[in-house]
């Protein structure tokens, strides 16, 4: 007689998935208190907006009138005959144009040379370069005044683009983005008789549109925001920039609560503008600089 032994089950008892729920609670708290963060810091900015359409009465009326009633669109008119806003404008957007292309420029070239370019001394350079970061302006300020000065820099607009043309700040952030590029593909390049510019113009400068957009973003709200820097070495009224205007402004029409709004409208626009049409590129850099590939 044959006797069949089976062997004992193995059979893992399966526990019942859980319930979602939650889960889906904490996501929902999540995006609660991230909504309420967002409206707590766009309040200042939609209070400006609307008082820019109110009547100057009414701006500091209590209770707050969140809706503007009537409309005052006359106000954007009005600015632009009270202010010299045009030249204010104009002379804003050059130095923050030609600012953001030298730094990145400057930077991404740099950056090029510490982090693909083997030369002695490479890191000790660097890291000392690094440290002018933690050197405050104010502790320099004076004789880098008086330096431009004699060069016969101070009340022109060069004097700002040779101030912030070069940033240890950007030369960080595109070497952290170079080194997630594969050094077998730039001696590739070598190999087929590539030159050193050539490289960085033909491969890494495409390779690296995210954290090129991230500094030019950077850049460009931190030139268009400065007021220390134009205060000190723009002094013709001609060269002001659009920080400055709207100070003397504030000074002349001290009463004329909706104008000021409006001119502080008018400022925040253009570069708000520009970051949101640009913060997939921002983020994206970020997110992906110092990460290695």
């Amino acid at each position: 007689m044959t006797i069949l032994l089976q062997p004992p089950s193995l059979e893992i008892p399966i526990e019942p998935a859980r319930p979602p729920q939650r889960g889906r609670t904490k996501r929902l708290l999540g995006y609660a208190v991230l909504i309420v963060a967002a409206a707590a810091i766009l309040l200042p900015f939609y209070w400006m907006l609307i008082s820019s359409l109110k009547a100057n009465n009414d701006v500091y009326t209590i209770p707050v009138k969140w809706l503007p009633n009537p409309v005052v669109w006359k106000n954007y008119v009005d600015i632009w005959h009270k202010a010299d806003m045009t030249t204010w404008l104009k002379n804003t957007l050059i130095l923050s144009f030609a600012v953001t292309f030298l730094q990145v420029l400057t930077g991404s070239f740099a950056a090029y040379g510490f982090a693909k370019v083997r030369f002695p001394g490479r890191r000790v350079l660097f890291l000392a370069y690094l440290g002018t970061i933690a050197v405050p302006w104010q502790s320099y300020m004076i004789p880098q005044f008086i330096l431009f000065s004699k060069l016969h820099l101070s009340d022109t607009l060069w004097s700002i683009v040779a101030l912030q043309a070069f940033g240890a700040f950007g030369v960080f952030l595109m070497k952290q983005y170079y080194e997630t590029i594969p050094d077998e593909l730039l001696d590739a390049a070598r190999i087929d008789g590539m030159s050193e510019y050539g490289i960085w113009r033909r491969i890494m400068l495409p390779l690296s549109v995210p954290a090129i957009a991230s500094l030019s973003l950077l850049t460009l709200v931190t030139t268009w925001n400065d007021y220390l820097g134009p205060l000190i070495y723009l002094r013709s009224h001609s060269i002001w920039t659009i920080q400055i205007g709207l100070k003397t402004f504030v000074n002349s029409y001290n009463a004329e609560y909706s104008l000021i709004m409006t001119g502080s409208v008018l400022s925040v626009l253009p570069i708000a503008v520009i970051f949101l049409l640009g913060q997939r590129y921002f983020v994206e850099g970020i997110a992906t600089t110092g990460l290695k590939g």
